[in-house]
């Protein structure tokens, strides 16, 4: 017999690293690729479908997905959410002192004289039943005003985009902790049998567009099966979903199934998680070439939807994204992030925050009523917000970066519609009554998933961890 000693070294090789060759190559072509953490895990990881909890859920759930409507860059509570006459009365003068006196933040490294109070840009308007007070540049918001409830109290605790994101994503300023909509996928599964449980959809316009990193979307340190893939707004949504010429479906199959079971091969050499994720990655990868032509065909849409929401299909706009959240939603799909780039308003604030506001208000409004309409919004939590606020006072024409003052709105199932919580003081300068931190918005959303936020944890590295840290409390006046 004769032996050929270079053809089974290949052959051994290819075993070896079958999972970072072709395995790799069409995951990251496919879903955005996938981050190995080769001895970390160590854990179970639960079914992907049904979540580490399965069906043994901490509280009785009030909603089964969520909606984060993300307005990257900032937007200003004081023209959108929290209307302060007083500071409207001192535009142009000096910002009082006993308001900035010995706080360390960058813009106020000026002397006190040099800081000018900004009025508010636009009227603000009561709007429905309740009254709630709304900037006029949100009409479609401010319909649906009964539904939503703002809390002009948030806090956060970075002044910089990227890691405020960061924070605002994973409860952290440490970059490479996992994102709250790994969190929910770990926690509870996803609904969706051939899409994601956690998708990703952005949208740029109407002032300086900030850049979002793919890590904010990132599994971190869980199990890579649990990470954000990114749907593209233009084009295709996802690369590679079709077929080259001439291969057919069946023979997709052959391949992922070869590939499998390769990998089925290596996991039972290696204690490795990551390689029972990376086949149902494939598997997934497999079935979305099927699900995401048709989630992306909107040609069964009415006109009036179409009309209601403002877009055209596949404009890659905020208003198209919001249609495509709500046909995540009836799929399935667990959490649904939506980014608009635009809201870094230092200079122009009166004419890029008009021009802003005006590419997500119809979008935003249209979704809630989309979704009330269809009897879905009772059993979604929609967050609106970015990830801080803007200055009462002054940066030439626009507003710096804020942390100790903005706003957000939360909607949906297990919701208070109509009210409004927290204060500020009278120029919005900071959270007076009531603050609520971010570490309280991750708290309650995984309460109305049904999740206790201090029981949903994960041992990396020989500690246990947790999306809210070792903080977090329920936003209890806003539950319905």
């Amino acid at each position: 017999m004769n032996f050929d000693f270079s053809t089974q070294l290949k052959r051994r090789a290819f075993l070896e690293t079958s999972s970072m060759g072709i395995g790799a190559v069409a995951l990251a072509g496919l879903l955005g690729g996938g981050r190995s953490v080769f001895g970390a895990v160590e854990n179970s990881v639960g079914d992907a479908s049904k979540g580490i909890l399965g069906e043994k859920l901490h509280v009785h759930p009030k909603v089964k997905r969520v909606i984060h409507l993300c307005m990257a860059g900032g937007q200003s509570h004081l023209e959108s959410f929290d209307y302060k006459p007083k500071l409207a009365e001192l535009d142009g003068q000096p910002m009082p002192e006993s308001f900035t006196k010995g706080q360390q933040l960058a813009q106020l490294q000026k002397r006190a004289s040099e800081l000018k109070c900004m009025g508010p840009q636009f009227a603000f308007k009561k709007w429905g039943k309740s009254g709630q007070e709304i900037s006029e540049m949100f009409p479609h918001i401010g319909a649906v005003a009964d539904e939503i409830a703002i809390i002009r109290s948030m806090q956060t605790e970075q002044i910089n985009h990227d890691p405020a994101h960061t924070f605002m994503n994973t409860g952290s300023i440490i970059p490479g902790r996992p994102s709250m909509g790994a969190w929910v996928n770990y926690g509870i599964g996803s609904e969706a049998e051939d899409l994601p449980g956690f998708v990703v959809l952005t949208s740029e316009g109407g002032g300086q567009g900030q850049p979002i990193s793919s890590r904010q979307w990132s599994n971190g340190f869980l199990p890579s099966k649990y990470q954000g893939v990114q749907f593209h707004s233009k084009g295709d949504a996802v690369h590679y979903v079709n077929n080259p010429a001439g291969v057919t479906r069946e023979a997709q199959r052959e391949v992922v199934d070869a590939v499998n079971g390769l990998n089925r091969m290596l996991g039972k050499r290696r204690l490795d998680p990551e390689i029972e994720g990376r086949i149902a990655q494939y598997e997934m990868a497999f079935k979305m070439q099927a699900s995401v032509p048709g989630l992306m065909d909107v040609s069964g849409e009415s006109k009036e939807t179409l009309e209601m929401y403002g877009c055209t299909p596949g404009d890659g706009s905020f208003a198209s994204n919001c249609l495509l959240a709500r046909r995540l939603a009836e799929r399935g799909v667990r959490f649904i992030q939506l980014y608009h780039r635009g809201w870094d308003h230092h200079g122009g604030i009166k004419t890029n925050f008009e021009k802003t506001a005006g590419l997500v208000d119809q979008g935003t409004g249209a979704l809630i009523r989309d979704l009330k309409n269809r009897g879905m919004l009772e059993e979604t939590l929609i967050i609106f917000g970015g990830e801080f606020g803007r200055t009462p006072m002054a940066q030439g024409s626009g507003r710096d970066h804020h942390i100790k003052a903005f706003s957000m709105f939360l909607c949906g199932g297990g919701i208070q519609g109509g009210v409004t919580h927290g204060e500020t003081d009278e120029l919005g300068y900071s959270a007076m009554v009531d603050p609520v931190h971010v570490h309280d918005i991750h708290a309650t959303m995984l309460h109305l998933l049904g999740i206790d936020h201090e029981k949903l944890r994960y041992r990396f590295q020989g500690r246990d961890f947790r999306l809210t840290d070792v903080f977090g409390h329920l936003v209890k006046p806003v539950l319905g």
